[in-house]
C-alpha cells in the first residue's frame, strides 16, 4: 500500500508539539539573571570635621551597612585616616578649607567629575566662621556649590548640616557667628530647593556640646562623632529612597581649568622683585596631634610665579598629611612649595595651605622666599 506524505509530515508535526510547548514553558517562567543594583554615589563635603579624619563618616557607613542599605558608595577624591574600623573612607573633607574659597577658587566642579555623586553631605562653613565671613557672604558660596551640583548631576539631592557649635579659646565670637550662620540655613534652603533636586537641612548643631562633645572647642570626640552620624543617618535614609543612581560611565564634562587666584600680568623687566610672607595659625588641635594653616602673601610691587616657604618644628613633630602645597620634612625642617594651581600671586594676594602632624602644636617662625 502507498504511503501518504502530507499524512506522514503532519503525524511527525503531532510527535514534536509538547516538546515545542515543555520548552516555551521553560523560556517563559525561568526570569533572566537579575542585574546587579548600581550604587547610590554619596559625597561627604566639607572640612576637616568630615575629613581630618572625620569618623563620623566610619559610624554612618557601618549603620547603613548593618540595617540593609548595601547598595552605597561614598566618593571622593580624598581616602580614608584610620577611625580603626573598615568602612568606604572616600571623601572631600579637605582640613583647612572655606566654603567660600572652594567656591570662589571653582574647585568643586573637578571634584564632581571625577566621583559623580547622586546625594552630598555638605558640613560647610566652620573655618568660614572662623574666619570671620559673612553669614550672607557663606550662603552666596552655598548657592554656587549647589547650582555646580546641579550642573554635573540634576538630580543631586543635598543634605546641608546647620554646623556643629564652636568653642575655641583662640575665638571667643565664634560660638555666636556660628548661631548667626545656621538660624539663616532654613531659609537659604527653602529658596534653594527644587523637585528635582532637593536640600534637606540636617540640625547638628541642637543637643551638640563643645564641652563633651569635641575635643578641642571645634572638631569631634568619639561622643561627637556618634551624634553627627545620629543625626546625618535618617536623613541619608530617606535620601537614598529618593535617589536614582546615576550612569556608571564618566559623563562627558567640559574641561574645567585649574583653579587660580589672580592672573598674574606679565612683568616688565625693570619691575622689582616680588616678596612673600607666611603666617601661621593654629587650626586645631588633639592629644598627639595639631593642623597647621599657613597663608601666604605676596607683599611684594610685583607679581610671583611661586613661592617656597619654610619652618622648624621640634623633635617628634612630624608631618603626616598635607593639602594645596608640596610639603616634605627633612629631620626639623619642613619645605612648602606651592602646587600647580595656587603659585602665581599678583601683589597683595594670597593663598592658604594646610597640614596634620603628630606631636605637640608649635609657634614656628616662618619664612616665605618667591621663585
Amino acid at each position: 500500500m502507498s504511503r501518504n506524505p502530507v499524512r506522514a509530515a503532519l503525524t511527525a508535526l503531532a510527535a514534536l508539539l509538547p516538546v515545542l510547548a515543555l520548552g516555551l514553558a521553560l523560556t517563559a517562567t525561568t526570569p533572566p539573571a537579575a542585574a546587579a543594583a548600581t550604587p547610590v554615589r554619596v559625597m561627604p563635603l566639607g572640612d576637616s570635621i568630615t575629613g581630618s579624619p572625620g569618623c563620623w563618616r566610619a559610624l554612618l557607613w557601618n549603620r547603613l551597612q548593618s540595617t540593609g542599605h548595601t547598595d552605597v558608595d561614598f566618593v571622593g577624591t580624598l581616602g580614608p585616616q584610620g577611625c580603626g574600623v573598615p568602612y568606604d573612607g572616600d571623601n572631600e573633607g579637605h582640613g583647612g578649607y572655606l566654603a567660600t574659597n572652594v567656591a570662589n577658587q571653582n574647585l568643586l566642579p573637578g571634584w564632581l567629575a571625577a566621583t559623580r555623586p547622586d546625594v552630598v553631605l555638605m558640613h560647610f562653613g566652620t573655618n568660614d566662621v572662623w574666619s570671620n565671613i559673612a553669614p550672607a557672604t557663606i550662603l552666596a558660596a552655598y548657592s554656587k556649590l549647589v547650582d555646580q551640583m546641579r550642573a554635573a548631576n540634576p538630580a543631586t539631592t543635598v543634605l546641608v548640616a546647620k554646623i556643629i557649635p564652636m568653642n575655641p579659646a583662640s575665638c571667643p565670637e565664634c560660638g555666636q557667628r556660628t548661631v548667626a550662620l545656621n538660624s539663616l540655613i532654613d531659609g537659604w534652603a527653602a529658596g534653594k530647593t527644587t523637585a528635582a533636586s532637593p536640600i534637606v537641612v540636617v540640625d547638628q548643631w541642637t543637643g551638640f556640646s563643645t564641652a563633651t562633645d569635641t575635643y578641642d572647642g571645634v572638631h569631634p570626640n568619639a561622643a561627637g562623632d556618634q551624634k553627627m552620624s545620629d543625626r546625618w543617618y535618617p536623613a541619608l535614609v530617606a535620601a537614598l529612597g529618593r535617589a536614582t543612581p546615576g550612569p556608571t560611565t564618566s559623563p562627558t564634562v567640559s574641561p574645567t581649568p585649574s583653579p587660580t587666584l589672580s592672573p598674574s600680568p606679565t612683568a616688565s623687566p625693570t619691575s622689582a622683585p616680588g616678596g612673600c610672607t607666611a603666617t601661621w595659625r593654629l587650626a586645631g588641635q588633639w592629644p598627639g596631634g595639631f593642623q597647621g594653616e599657613v597663608t601666604v602673601r605676596n607683599d611684594g610691587a610685583a607679581p610671583i610665579a611661586g613661592w617656597t616657604v619654610r619652618f622648624p618644628l621640634a623633635g617628634g613633630q612630624r608631618v603626616s598629611q598635607a593639602w594645596s602645597a608640596d610639603v616634605t620634612q627633612s629631620g626639623t625642617t619642613v619645605t612648602a612649595r606651592n602646587a600647580s594651581w595656587n603659585g602665581a600671586l599678583a601683589p597683595a594676594a594670597q593663598t592658604t595651605f594646610g597640614f596634620l602632624a603628630e606631636g605637640t602644636a608649635p609657634s614656628p617662625a616662618l619664612t616665605c622666599a618667591p621663585s
